[in-house]
Protein backbone atom coordinates (compact mmCIF):
# COMPACT_ATOMS: atom_id res chain seq x y z
CA UNK A 1 0.00 0.00 0.00
CA UNK A 2 1.52 3.21 -0.55
CA UNK A 3 2.68 5.13 2.11
CA UNK A 4 0.52 8.24 1.28
CA UNK A 5 -2.85 6.19 1.34
CA UNK A 6 -0.97 4.29 4.82
CA UNK A 7 -1.29 7.58 6.87
CA UNK A 8 -4.25 8.87 5.40
CA UNK A 9 -5.49 5.38 7.12
CA UNK A 10 -3.80 5.69 10.05
CA UNK A 11 -5.22 9.65 10.77
CA UNK A 12 -8.86 8.33 9.81
CA UNK A 13 -8.30 5.37 12.48
CA UNK A 14 -6.92 8.23 15.45
CA UNK A 15 -9.55 10.22 14.39
CA UNK A 16 -12.78 8.33 14.48
CA UNK A 17 -10.96 5.98 17.63
CA UNK A 18 -10.74 9.12 19.43
CA UNK A 19 -14.32 10.15 19.02
CA UNK A 20 -15.29 6.61 20.68
CA UNK A 21 -12.87 7.51 23.57
CA UNK A 22 -14.71 10.70 24.09
CA UNK A 23 -18.22 10.01 23.33
CA UNK A 24 -18.74 5.92 23.17
CA UNK A 25 -19.45 3.74 20.11
CA UNK A 26 -21.31 5.24 18.05
CA UNK A 27 -19.27 5.02 15.02
CA UNK A 28 -17.34 1.92 14.94
CA UNK A 29 -18.70 -1.36 13.58
CA UNK A 30 -16.41 -3.83 15.45
CA UNK A 31 -19.03 -5.01 16.89
CA UNK A 32 -21.58 -8.35 16.45
CA UNK A 33 -23.36 -8.22 13.23
CA UNK A 34 -26.94 -7.95 14.88
CA UNK A 35 -25.57 -4.31 15.99
CA UNK A 36 -22.99 -3.07 13.28
CA UNK A 37 -23.94 -0.13 11.64
CA UNK A 38 -26.73 0.63 13.13
CA UNK A 39 -28.88 3.63 14.12
CA UNK A 40 -27.05 4.87 17.37
CA UNK A 41 -30.51 4.39 18.79
CA UNK A 42 -30.51 0.69 18.93
CA UNK A 43 -26.85 -0.27 19.00
CA UNK A 44 -26.94 -2.64 21.95
CA UNK A 45 -24.81 -1.43 25.06
CA UNK A 46 -21.45 -1.92 25.24
CA UNK A 47 -22.14 -4.45 28.01
CA UNK A 48 -24.23 -7.07 25.52
CA UNK A 49 -21.97 -6.08 22.56
CA UNK A 50 -19.37 -7.65 24.49
CA UNK A 51 -21.23 -10.79 26.01
CA UNK A 52 -22.51 -10.97 22.60
CA UNK A 53 -18.72 -11.79 21.85
CA UNK A 54 -17.57 -14.09 24.50
CA UNK A 55 -16.65 -11.64 27.32
CA UNK A 56 -18.35 -12.89 31.35
CA UNK A 57 -20.06 -10.01 32.79
CA UNK A 58 -18.90 -11.16 36.13
CA UNK A 59 -15.41 -10.34 35.30
CA UNK A 60 -16.18 -7.25 33.03
CA UNK A 61 -17.96 -6.41 36.58
CA UNK A 62 -15.06 -6.21 37.80
CA UNK A 63 -13.34 -3.70 35.89
CA UNK A 64 -13.88 -0.33 35.23
CA UNK A 65 -17.29 0.56 33.34
CA UNK A 66 -15.65 3.06 30.98
CA UNK A 67 -12.94 1.00 30.21
CA UNK A 68 -15.11 -1.33 28.19
CA UNK A 69 -16.62 0.04 24.74
CA UNK A 70 -18.03 -2.73 23.02
CA UNK A 71 -15.61 -2.51 19.74
CA UNK A 72 -13.72 -6.12 19.78
CA UNK A 73 -15.13 -9.29 18.21
CA UNK A 74 -13.38 -11.82 20.83
CA UNK A 75 -11.92 -12.24 23.90
CA UNK A 76 -8.73 -13.02 23.26
CA UNK A 77 -8.26 -12.96 27.25
CA UNK A 78 -10.48 -16.02 27.72
CA UNK A 79 -7.67 -17.96 25.82
CA UNK A 80 -4.17 -16.58 26.55
CA UNK A 81 -3.87 -18.30 30.00
CA UNK A 82 -2.10 -15.42 31.63
CA UNK A 83 -0.68 -16.72 34.97
CA UNK A 84 0.00 -14.53 38.17
CA UNK A 85 3.47 -12.98 38.09
CA UNK A 86 3.24 -12.42 33.41
CA UNK A 87 4.14 -9.85 31.80
CA UNK A 88 0.97 -9.19 29.18
CA UNK A 89 0.98 -6.42 26.23
CA UNK A 90 -2.28 -5.58 25.18
CA UNK A 91 -1.83 -4.37 21.00
CA UNK A 92 -4.68 -1.65 20.32
CA UNK A 93 -6.00 -1.48 23.97
CA UNK A 94 -8.33 1.49 24.13
CA UNK A 95 -10.21 2.28 27.35
CA UNK A 96 -8.64 -0.73 28.79
CA UNK A 97 -10.63 -3.57 28.94
CA UNK A 98 -8.47 -6.47 27.89
CA UNK A 99 -5.12 -4.21 30.16
CA UNK A 100 -7.42 -4.11 33.01
CA UNK A 101 -9.23 -7.91 32.70
CA UNK A 102 -5.20 -9.04 32.68
CA UNK A 103 -4.03 -6.76 35.27
CA UNK A 104 -6.52 -9.19 37.72
CA UNK A 105 -4.78 -11.97 36.98
CA UNK A 106 -1.25 -11.27 36.70
CA UNK A 107 -1.68 -9.85 40.20
CA UNK A 108 1.08 -7.51 42.01
CA UNK A 109 3.62 -9.91 40.68
CA UNK A 110 3.07 -9.04 37.16
CA UNK A 111 2.48 -6.35 34.82
CA UNK A 112 -0.01 -5.15 31.47
CA UNK A 113 1.12 -2.88 29.16
CA UNK A 114 -1.62 -1.22 26.81
CA UNK A 115 -0.28 -0.22 23.37
CA UNK A 116 -2.50 2.34 21.33
CA UNK A 117 -1.55 4.76 18.85
CA UNK A 118 -4.99 6.99 19.84
CA UNK A 119 -4.24 9.80 22.60
CA UNK A 120 -7.60 10.48 23.42
CA UNK A 121 -7.83 6.70 24.08
CA UNK A 122 -4.82 6.38 26.06
CA UNK A 123 -5.81 9.36 28.04
CA UNK A 124 -9.56 7.43 29.05
CA UNK A 125 -7.36 4.26 30.05
CA UNK A 126 -4.93 6.04 31.99
CA UNK A 127 -7.56 7.69 33.79
CA UNK A 128 -9.40 4.59 34.50
CA UNK A 129 -6.01 2.65 36.05
CA UNK A 130 -5.81 6.16 38.37
CA UNK A 131 -9.21 6.15 39.28
CA UNK A 132 -9.42 2.61 40.02
CA UNK A 133 -5.96 2.32 41.42
CA UNK A 134 -4.15 0.04 39.32
CA UNK A 135 -0.62 -0.09 40.01
CA UNK A 136 0.24 -3.14 37.72
CA UNK A 137 -0.57 -1.36 34.59
CA UNK A 138 1.25 1.15 31.93
CA UNK A 139 -0.46 2.66 28.86
CA UNK A 140 1.87 3.72 25.87
CA UNK A 141 1.52 5.43 22.57
CA UNK A 142 3.06 3.52 20.04
CA UNK A 143 2.23 2.29 15.86
CA UNK A 144 2.27 -1.02 16.26
CA UNK A 145 3.15 -2.25 12.57
CA UNK A 146 6.55 0.00 12.62
CA UNK A 147 7.80 -0.55 16.24
CA UNK A 148 5.90 -1.56 19.45
CA UNK A 149 7.46 0.46 22.28
CA UNK A 150 8.24 -2.64 24.57
CA UNK A 151 12.15 -4.53 24.57
CA UNK A 152 12.77 -7.47 22.80
CA UNK A 153 12.49 -10.92 24.76
CA UNK A 154 11.10 -9.53 27.48
CA UNK A 155 6.79 -10.84 27.40
CA UNK A 156 4.87 -13.44 27.99
CA UNK A 157 2.19 -12.89 26.59
CA UNK A 158 0.85 -10.46 23.54
CA UNK A 159 -2.99 -10.08 23.35
CA UNK A 160 -5.02 -8.45 20.97
CA UNK A 161 -8.82 -7.73 19.91
CA UNK A 162 -9.63 -6.66 16.76
CA UNK A 163 -6.56 -4.49 15.95
CA UNK A 164 -4.38 -5.74 13.87
CA UNK A 165 -6.59 -5.64 11.03
CA UNK A 166 -6.38 -2.51 11.03
CA UNK A 167 -2.69 -2.09 10.19
CA UNK A 168 -1.91 -2.12 6.53
CA UNK A 169 0.93 -4.31 6.71
CA UNK A 170 0.23 -7.64 8.87
CA UNK A 171 3.18 -8.93 8.56
CA UNK A 172 5.56 -5.84 10.13
CA UNK A 173 3.09 -5.79 12.99
CA UNK A 174 3.33 -9.94 13.32
CA UNK A 175 7.15 -9.52 13.27
CA UNK A 176 7.00 -6.56 15.87
CA UNK A 177 4.90 -9.13 18.28
CA UNK A 178 7.38 -11.64 17.60
CA UNK A 179 10.41 -9.77 18.66
CA UNK A 180 9.09 -8.47 22.10
CA UNK A 181 7.87 -12.04 23.05
CA UNK A 182 9.91 -14.60 25.47
CA UNK A 183 12.01 -16.90 23.13
CA UNK A 184 12.26 -20.64 23.33
CA UNK A 185 8.90 -21.51 23.53
CA UNK A 186 7.68 -19.24 26.78
CA UNK A 187 6.19 -16.55 24.86
CA UNK A 188 2.93 -16.33 22.62
CA UNK A 189 0.66 -14.74 21.11
CA UNK A 190 -3.36 -15.04 21.52
CA UNK A 191 -5.38 -12.42 19.31
CA UNK A 192 -8.69 -12.37 18.17
CA UNK A 193 -9.31 -10.82 14.72
CA UNK A 194 -11.55 -10.45 11.27
CA UNK A 195 -10.84 -12.41 8.38
CA UNK A 196 -12.94 -12.31 4.85
CA UNK A 197 -13.64 -14.67 2.14
CA UNK A 198 -12.52 -12.10 -0.32
CA UNK A 199 -9.68 -9.12 -0.09
CA UNK A 200 -10.56 -5.71 -1.37
CA UNK A 201 -8.31 -4.63 -3.94
CA UNK A 202 -6.00 -1.50 -2.75
CA UNK A 203 -8.27 0.79 -4.85
CA UNK A 204 -11.46 -0.28 -3.97
CA UNK A 205 -10.65 0.53 -0.25
CA UNK A 206 -13.27 2.35 1.52
CA UNK A 207 -11.53 4.81 4.27
CA UNK A 208 -14.52 4.43 6.41
CA UNK A 209 -14.69 0.39 6.10
CA UNK A 210 -11.00 -0.03 7.03
CA UNK A 211 -12.06 2.06 10.12
CA UNK A 212 -14.71 -0.57 10.75
CA UNK A 213 -12.71 -3.58 10.56
CA UNK A 214 -13.29 -4.90 7.53
CA UNK A 215 -11.79 -3.92 3.98
CA UNK A 216 -8.52 -4.53 5.77
CA UNK A 217 -9.38 -7.98 6.96
CA UNK A 218 -7.23 -10.99 4.83
CA UNK A 219 -8.63 -14.18 4.15
CA UNK A 220 -7.58 -16.68 6.39
CA UNK A 221 -5.06 -18.38 4.94
CA UNK A 222 -3.30 -14.88 3.79
CA UNK A 223 -3.85 -14.15 7.46
CA UNK A 224 -2.26 -17.46 8.93
CA UNK A 225 0.70 -16.93 6.51
CA UNK A 226 1.33 -13.58 7.18
CA UNK A 227 1.98 -15.04 11.53
CA UNK A 228 3.65 -17.78 10.01
CA UNK A 229 6.28 -16.08 7.95
CA UNK A 230 6.93 -13.47 10.82
CA UNK A 231 8.33 -16.72 12.34
CA UNK A 232 5.87 -18.09 14.92
CA UNK A 233 5.07 -21.75 15.14
CA UNK A 234 2.48 -24.20 16.87
CA UNK A 235 -0.32 -21.80 15.14
CA UNK A 236 -4.19 -22.86 16.12
CA UNK A 237 -7.35 -21.53 15.43
CA UNK A 238 -9.20 -21.59 19.06
CA UNK A 239 -12.34 -20.23 17.96
CA UNK A 240 -13.87 -19.60 14.36
CA UNK A 241 -17.33 -18.21 14.02
CA UNK A 242 -19.48 -16.05 11.55
CA UNK A 243 -19.35 -12.27 12.31
CA UNK A 244 -21.25 -10.54 9.03
CA UNK A 245 -22.43 -11.18 5.48
CA UNK A 246 -21.24 -7.86 2.77
CA UNK A 247 -22.59 -6.98 -0.34
CA UNK A 248 -20.55 -5.24 -2.85
CA UNK A 249 -21.26 -2.79 -5.16
CA UNK A 250 -21.51 -4.38 -8.63
CA UNK A 251 -20.07 -7.87 -7.55
CA UNK A 252 -22.60 -10.39 -6.90
CA UNK A 253 -20.60 -12.54 -4.88
CA UNK A 254 -21.21 -11.47 -0.70
CA UNK A 255 -18.35 -11.29 1.46
CA UNK A 256 -18.17 -13.49 4.34
CA UNK A 257 -16.62 -11.85 7.22
CA UNK A 258 -15.33 -14.57 10.18
CA UNK A 259 -13.99 -13.76 13.59
CA UNK A 260 -10.94 -16.04 14.82
CA UNK A 261 -9.22 -16.45 17.44
CA UNK A 262 -5.52 -17.34 16.57
CA UNK A 263 -2.56 -18.56 19.46
CA UNK A 264 0.80 -19.12 18.46
CA UNK A 265 3.98 -19.20 19.95
CA UNK A 266 8.02 -17.94 19.39
CA UNK A 267 10.26 -20.97 19.63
Amino acid sequence: MHMDKQLQLKEKIKEQYGKIALSGNTESCCMPSSDCCGPVDVISSPFSSSKEIGYDLDKLNSIPESSVLGVGCGNPTKFADIKGGDIVVDLGSGAGIDVFLAANIVKESGKVIGIDMTEDMLNKAKQNAQEHGYKNVEFRQGDIEEKIPVDADTVDVVISNCVINLTSNKLDTFKEIHRILKPNGRGRMVISDLVTSKEIDEDLVDTQNWCSCIDGSLTKENYIDSIRKAGFTNIEVLDEKPYMELEQDKDPEKRQITSLSIRAFKQ
